[in-house]
């Protein structure tokens, strides 16, 4: 079998969509939409390998059920990141990483059409916040006529009043249009750039919307935290006016590809009688009549996954692996994977290390351990982790992802967390990319604030 990854989405009207989809090769009708971006990037770099023979089967890195694998709208195998071999996770991860540095050091000038916004949930006071900024796109004095999509609950909504709208300016017939999540997923590619009002949940939850390529995200200020949103509204014309004219830097912030993987009944005609074995099951030899779990559902996440004991009275017992090795068996109320964006949130209130989002790595915290010597772990990002609920444990765990999508998970059930091949393209301030992080850090958690000493005199 060959481990090809998704196709890339052909339609796409945005050439970040095409660099992080396609084969890292410039799209021929996308040059003319780059400023400087020619000069600076190289398509010579390492490839996934899609060649049968140049697979060592000893580095795949998990056996799942192949029968029962997802299939793609158009027939094709949908191959998730599980399957991939060490050296393609290992490239794939190069060539993002790759990707960003360039990105960060070029402003891309982009042909936007249309315009995705995104409003802080449960806020009112945004609504008319989201009303004027959708008036000055739709405005017939910006260059461009844009198309504006705003969501779905808005279009009856008071504030929002959209049929003002439409009489202030009778161009807009026509270019307002509204989304809901199920367009968001499945349709990405429609999207040239996305607005964000709101904090940094704000943030997280454009990035759950968008479940494979992520447009541009630009965030404004206008919620309690900052440390994604890098933009102050009351200067948001003058912003999305250079944003659009200019260009932008980009950032390619890693996510994390996370697999529910469920355990599948053997066969009444099965011959072994023994207890089931998580350890053996994930690390030991598996014939193909003996394929023991089948992939359930693909999240990602931009923040972190939880693996936690849920409403359940006692400690969660979890079975960690990182590739084909099992690290260690945990005894805590549950465990936190995050992301480098990811450990100023969950991660450091459990103790985890921050971490600048720049950084290939993984970060492994427990969440009040049942031991004195569970410390946090840094891994690199081209380590595939597996954590998941032994046969023999007392109760089920559950799993969260980015704090939504709170799931189960019954003994024999397992979550992979792997590198995602669709980072979170993060538009960011026109200085420096390090000084603002610890810059937000600062500001934000007061990190290492006190007084200075008093000199001798």
């Amino acid at each position: 079998m060959t481990a090809h990854l998704d196709q890339p989405d052909r339609t796409t009207a945005c050439f970040v969509h095409s660099l992080i989809a396609g084969e890292w090769v410039t799209p021929l009708h996308k040059l003319d939409d780059i400023d400087e971006v020619q000069k600076g990037y190289d398509t010579q770099g390492p490839a996934v390998d899609d060649d049968d023979s140049a697979v060592n089967q000893d580095d795949v890195v998990s056996v799942v059920d192949l029968k029962n694998r997802p299939v793609a709208k158009d027939g094709a195998t949908v191959i998730q990141s599980r399957h991939l071999t060490k050296r393609q996770l290992s490239d794939m991860a190069w060539n993002v990483r790759k990707l960003s540095k360039k990105l960060g050091s070029i402003r891309l000038k982009l042909t936007v059409k249309t315009v995705f916004v995104v409003t802080k949930v449960r806020d009112e006071s945004l609504i008319s916040l989201t009303r004027q900024v959708t008036r000055w796109l739709l405005s017939r004095d910006r260059a461009s006529q844009y198309i504006v999509y705003v969501e779905k609950r808005l279009e009856t909504h008071p504030d929002f009043a959209p049929e003002g709208l439409l009489e202030e300016e009778p161009t807009a017939h026509g270019r307002l249009k509204y989304w809901d999540t199920q367009l968001a997923h499945e349709t990405p590619q429609l999207f040239d750039f996305v607005i964000a009002l709101g904090g940094d949940g704000t943030v997280l939850y454009t990035s759950w919307l968008f479940q494979r390529i992520v447009p541009p995200v630009l965030s404004f200020s206008l919620g309690s935290l900052g440390f994604l949103t890098k933009f102050d509204f009351s200067d948001h014309e003058n912003t999305l006016d250079k944003a659009f004219r200019d260009g932008v830097i980009v950032s390619l912030r890693l996510r994390f590809e996370c697999t529910i993987m469920r355990s599948k009944p053997f066969r009444e005609d099965h011959p072994s009688t023994a207890k089931r074995d998580l350890v053996e099951e994930l690390i030991g030899e598996e014939s193909e009549d003996t394929l023991t779990h089948t992939p359930d559902r693909i999240i990602q996440i931009l923040n972190d996954v939880v693996l936690d004991r849920g409403p359940n009275p006692t400690m969660s017992q979890i079975e960690l692996f990182g590739d084909d090795e099992h690290f260690t068996t945990v005894l805590a109320d549950g465990i936190c994977i995050a992301t480098p964006t990811g450990s100023t949130a969950y991660n450091l209130a459990a103790g985890g290390s921050l971490s600048h989002p720049e950084n290939p790595v993984i970060l492994v915290t427990a969440i009040c351990a049942h031991t004195l010597s569970f410390r946090p772990i840094i891994l690199p990002d081209t380590i595939v982790l597996r954590m998941g609920v032994p046969y023999d444990a007392r109760t089920s765990s559950w799993a969260s992802f980015d704090g939504r999508e709170r799931i189960e998970l019954n003994p024999g059930d397992y979550v992979t967390v792997s590198a995602s091949r669709y980072p979170f393209a993060n538009v960011l301030p026109q200085n420096g990319r390090g000084e603002d992080w610890v810059h937000s850090i600062s500001k934000t958690l007061n990190w290492n604030s006190r007084q200075k000493p008093k000199g001798f005199k």
